[in-house]
């Protein structure tokens, strides 16, 4: 059965490979596993036959015979779940795995992403230096305990895992600033996780839909 997920027509993140369809591009081509790309335009997204796979309106959706699902975590998780390498066999390892995946999503990414949006939509508010500096001092006490549980080792657990593709993927909207950089490490980690192969064919996968998107 043939592995369709969907992205965008047109990404915001201008092919920086920050949309979340990069997540399961990513799963995907660790797994070895083929896939076909569905792109969707923002009108689509809002459209019955994209709310019945995503009922919130955005992606990555994914579908595979008379499965479907949304929400970019729960994918990489079904994903790591029935391919090998990207959750240990040993039931201790796997059971740390799947937390630093909670970790990545439901501690580090929310104040990363609210900071994203906060720079696009509310740099012109009259509240925006304030809420920025809050944003940026939660995210520099997640960053320091991350930094310091990871310490000198390259991932977070021993092999990698998808517990580190889903926190690179997050760390990775930090890239280039200052939060990132006084935390060499996570710096250096970031940069293993965009060195592996995988990535780098899913990264190139997703840049072509933006330059092709360009051009037209």
């Amino acid at each position: 059965m043939t592995i369709t997920i969907t992205a965008f027509e047109r990404s915001p993140d201008r092919g920086k490979g920050l949309a979340r369809d990069m997540r399961v591009r990513w799963a995907l081509e660790e797994a070895g596993e083929p896939y076909e790309v569905r792109l969707v335009s923002f009108k689509t997204m809002r459209e019955p036959a994209h709310l019945t796979l995503q009922p919130f309106g955005q992606i990555p959706t994914y579908e595979e015979g008379d499965l479907a699902l949304f929400e970019s975590g729960a994918i990489v998780f079904h994903i790591a779940e029935r391919h090998a390498g990207l959750l240990p066999e040993e039931a201790n390892a796997r059971a740390r795995a799947i937390a630093w995946m909670f970790a990545a999503l439901n501690t580090i990414e929310p104040p990363v992403f609210d900071r994203a949006l906060a720079t696009i939509l509310e740099r012109n508010e009259p509240w925006y230096e304030q809420r920025l500096h809050a944003l940026e001092v939660s995210i520099r006490k997640r960053l320091d305990d991350l930094s310091r549980r990871l310490g000198d080792a390259d991932w977070l657990d021993g092999a990698f895992s998808a517990g580190d593709l889903l926190m690179v993927t997050v760390l990775l909207r930090l890239k280039g600033s200052d939060l990132l950089a006084d935390h060499l490490n996570l710096a250096a980690y970031v940069a293993r996780g965009e060195a592996r192969p995988a990535y780098q064919r899913a990264f190139a996968a997703q840049l072509a839909v933006f330059t092709a998107a360009s051009a037209g």
